[in-house]
Formats: structure tokens, sequence, C-alpha cells
């Protein structure tokens, strides 16, 4: 058994590889290839782009692959939403796609594009968005450099962000998010209704959601005494509650917990003013829950 599995060439390649190895895998990318090596006999990897990607799931040239919702409803591919894996080129967060204008334009809504003009890559799920909103407007591809075309080319554009600072840069403000999208893990229905299949794919997903879920997170491990476990509790934060195990010495109990990194530096001091002793942070791959 081979599972087909497809990487998204472009701008979420690398994330998307960077993933894969916190969660075990090992993905070597040969740039004169599309077909990438990764260390598990039971997959076989190709780069596609997250454009096509959904296609050629649902056609069968691949088991899965890795793509986002925006691409699947844009192609309206019939396929099996596995798992959401929410991050993006730059962030752990969800991507959102916006209608944007100049910032002197006179358009504060989609109603006022009536017989104008709008650029994006997000073709048909921008014609929809108009039609919903009852508005005529030519919708033209953009093949890049979106930012730039209103308004010579275009009075606006539909465009992928994560944090605006694109747009900004571009004299562009945002009127209305069109749709938010996030990368998911999609299989055709064939191959989900293969078990071999399905159970390996329910492996991957299972790993890569454990390294995303681990994503800014440490563990921490101490040890304290019993009469002073209360005060270190406090300090505290946890997924749930921290572990803790005694030790040989009956007076004291070791404590073992996660917590986001970004608290570490404030949790620390408090720690050790509570009565924590042999404080060890490290870093974590992945979180099962």
């Amino acid at each position: 058994m081979k599972l087909k599995l497809g990487i998204p060439k472009g701008s979420l390649q690398e994330a998307s590889v960077q993933l894969f190895k916190r969660a075990g895998y090992d993905i070597t990318v040969n740039p004169r290839s599309y077909f990438p090596h990764i260390d598990d006999e039971e997959i076989e990897c190709m780069l596609i782009r997250a454009q096509e990607m959904a296609r050629y799931v649902e056609d069968r040239v691949l088991d899965a692959g890795l793509t986002g919702r925006d691409w699947i409803l844009e192609s309206q591919a019939d396929v099996v939403e596995v798992a959401d894996l929410v991050y993006a080129k730059q962030t752990l967060g969800k991507v959102r796609w916006v209608l944007a204008v100049p910032q002197n334009s006179p358009v504060q809504s989609p109603k006022d594009l009536e017989g104008k003009v709008v650029a994006t890559e997000l073709v048909e799920v921008t014609r929809r968005y108009l039609e919903q909103n009852g508005v005529k407007a030519r919708v033209e591809f953009s093949w890049g450099a979106t930012e730039v075309k209103p308004p010579v080319l275009a009075d606006a554009i539909v465009e992928v962000t994560e944090t605006g600072s694109s747009l900004r840069a571009n004299g562009l403000r945002i009127v209305e998010t069109v749709i938010e999208s996030n990368t998911k893990f999609i299989a055709n229905h064939e191959a989900w209704a293969d078990a071999e299949k399905r159970r390996k794919m329910e492996t991957v997903v299972l790993l890569l959601k454990g390294a995303i879920d681990a994503a800014g997170k440490v563990g921490l491990m101490m040890n304290a005494r019993r009469a002073d476990l209360e005060n270190v509790l406090k300090v505290l934060p946890a997924l749930k509650r921290p572990t803790i195990a005694d030790l040989t010495e009956s007076e004291w109990i070791a404590v073992n917990t996660v917590i986001d990194e970004k608290t570490v530096r404030e949790i620390i001091p408090r720690l050790r003013a509570a009565g924590a002793q042999g404080i060890v942070e490290y870093p974590l791959n992945k979180i099962i829950m």
C-alpha cells in the first residue's frame, strides 16, 4: 500500500515541510523534482500547487493532499475534508480573502461595485460573492501582483491576507471579508473508503494536529516541597492539570506541565518565589489531545 500524498507547492510549501518535520516525517525536496522524498515507505509525495490540489485529489491522481478551504470552494471539488490544519505561511491562524479598494475610493460596500472591474485569483468564489450581494461586476483573473492593479487596471481586488500589511503598503483599505480559509487535509472518496489508506491518513493527521497543537508551547518540570505545592499550583496554568509524582524523599514531589512559551519568562520567577526548585523548560514537538 502506497498513500499518494500531495504537498502544496508555493507559499505553503516550506510551512508544510516544517510541519511534517515536527510531526516526525522528514521530507526532502529536490528543487529539480516534483517528487520529494519522505522517510516513510507507505507514503509517496508529490508537489502540487494548492490551487490545483483538490481537483487532482477528486480525480484520484492523488489519494490525499493539503490545500486551502479557499481552493476547494473555488474548484467546487467533491472531496472528503478529513481535518482542519490551521496553519499558514507566516502564522498558525486562518487567512482571509478580502475585498479591498484604494484608500480614496468611494466604494464602501460590495453594492458600490455595480458595473466595476474586480481583479482576483479567486474568480469563481468572487463571482458567487458578488451575486449573493446582487451586484453585477466584471471579475478578471489576476496572474499576480494583484495589489498594484487598483485604480488603473481594476476598481477593486479580492486578495488573500494574513496580516493586511501588504494591502496597507499598497495604499489599499479593506471593505469586507469575502471568506476565511485555512489548510485542510483532504482525500478522495475511493481512498477514504480503503481501510489501509484511511488508517494511514488518520495516523498522519493525528501527528500533524499534534505538531500544530504543540506550536508555541513548552513543557515545564520542577520539584517542590509538599508544603509548597499549593502555592506552586496557583502559579501554573495547564492544558488540564499538572502531573504530580512522588520523589524518593517523601517530603518532595515532582510537577510537570505544559504552558504557552510566551508566558515562561513571567511564570518561572513566580514559581521560584513559590518554592519550586530544579525548574527545567523543554521544547515540545507534538501534543496529542
